[in-house]
């Protein structure tokens, strides 16, 4: 089924590739932001310019979750995770990752942080880049 997109959406992608596919559409509609700070209130995650990261973040659910929706967190966290790493594989051109799951996860972060703050990138640029990490391999 493919995902659908609409800030108003109750749906949550549960895959990587549905949830990279979100982002960019989201991207796509909301704009780039270039700064980590974007979650500063309940609401504003849909609707304001997002940063690379708060995408994948708001296509997994941050914010948009319907109450008394029931929904797999643990699987939706999972393939958060891993959409994490196929676009930091994608952005660098390599794997990023470390043996220590934390320090991982934290190397694939900063590398979507500075692929994402180089002066000049744009929405449209993001929106590609997530498209071609939700590309099947």
């Amino acid at each position: 089924m493919p995902t659908h997109h609409t800030p108003e959406s109750i749906i949550i992608a549960d895959t990587p590739a549905a949830i990279l596919e979100w982002a960019a559409r989201h991207i796509d509609h909301v704009g780039l932001h270039q700064s980590p700070r974007l979650f500063d209130g309940s609401g504003r995650t849909a609707t304001l310019p997002c940063w690379s990261r708060g995408a994948l973040q708001v296509a997994a659910g941050h914010g948009r979750g319907a109450a008394g929706r029931t929904y797999d967190w643990d699987r939706i966290d999972r393939a958060r995770d891993q959409a994490f790493s196929i676009l930091a594989e994608t952005l660098t051109g390599h794997p990023v990752g470390a043996d220590d799951p934390a320090a991982a996860k934290a190397l694939r972060r900063e590398a979507i942080d500075r692929w994402s703050a180089e002066p000049g990138r744009t929405a449209a640029d993001a929106a590609h880049a997530f498209g071609t990490a939700a590309a099947p391999r």
